[in-house]
């Protein structure tokens, strides 16, 4: 995918879901103050936290898109991990809040600390808005994430999937406390939070592998041989390392071949096994090729 177009979809996708957020904070968190709902004010108060990280990811972004210089020879991409973490840190904290305040809630309710107070139906419809919304918007991102191998944007696809499952809960709390179960509303809204603090250990997991240039896996190097198994000269792949940089991959594969071969004719299987490699994936942003004789030990 052109570089252009790539920066258009992740900026389109970005900014529809930090208008949206927006919208969809302000709505929650008023309906949930007006209606009683501890659960959609929670829910409220995670997308307020949505939008300030939405600004964070954006901002990374564009830094992300400088050209290479001096100093960052394979360039700025890693800013998009940095950007996921940042989006993680966020998650962790807004479920943790969330889940120690509605435990707080249940608790005074239960031993009737604080009077029960009747939750308004509109927070119901408010509840099923979101979830709408925020399916629309899951399913958008993941296709931009997929499509661009960008892991900001994954991440917030995840967060949009978060919310799908905090607008449900929030939903079925405040149904039941509609319905009489005071405590329902509190309830939910702790085990919503478990759900938004899990996927935010999950992001920072895997943002955080990548600044540490975890290997990409066993997938990468499978593909690796599979497109040197067709290049004339190589005798054998014997080593393939490679870490990401942002969305793309730097490879490092060590090759055998023969003996007898000039440098020139090596350099020159070097230049194919390298022109191969960047065909076959177009993440593969830059390839280091060693080589010698195939039998050598």
């Amino acid at each position: 995918m052109p570089d252009a177009l790539q920066r258009r979809r992740e900026n389109r996708v970005i900014n529809g879901g930090l208008v949206a957020n927006a919208l969809l904070a302000a709505l929650k968190t008023t309906v949930g103050i007006i209606g009683h709902s501890n659960a959609l004010l929670a829910d409220g108060v995670n997308a307020t936290s949505d939008v300030a990280y939405y600004v964070v990811v954006k901002v990374c972004l564009i830094l992300a898109q400088r050209p290479p210089d001096r100093e960052h020879p394979y360039g700025h991409r890693q800013l998009e991990s940095i950007a996921a973490v940042a989006v993680g840190a966020f998650v962790v904290t807004t479920g943790i809040a969330l889940f120690w305040g509605a435990v707080n809630d249940t608790y005074d309710l239960v031993k009737g600390l604080s009077p029960p107070v009747p939750v308004a139906s509109a927070a119901l419809w408010v509840a099923l808005v979101t979830i709408v919304a925020k399916v629309i918007l899951t399913i958008w991102s993941r296709r931009v994430a997929r499509d661009t191998g960008n892991a900001a944007i994954l991440a917030l696809a995840r967060d949009h999937r978060n919310d799908i499952v905090s607008g449900a809960g929030a939903a079925l709390g405040i149904l039941g406390s509609v319905c009489g179960l005071d405590w329902a509303d509190p309830l939910v809204g702790a085990g919503v939070a478990l759900v938004v603090l899990t996927t935010g250990v999950q992001i920072l997991r895997e943002s955080a592998a990548e600044l540490m240039d975890a290997v990409p896996g066993d997938a990468l190097e499978t593909e690796v041989r599979a497109a040197l198994a067709g290049v004339a000269g190589v005798r054998v792949v014997e080593e393939v390392l490679a870490h990401r940089f942002g969305p793309y991959f730097v490879v490092h594969v060590t090759i055998g071949i023969d003996g007898a071969l000039s440098v020139r004719a090596g350099d020159d299987i070097a230049s194919e096994v390298e022109r191969a490699l960047q065909s076959a994936n177009a993440l593969i942003r830059r390839v280091t090729v060693h080589y010698h004789p195939a039998h050598a030990t």
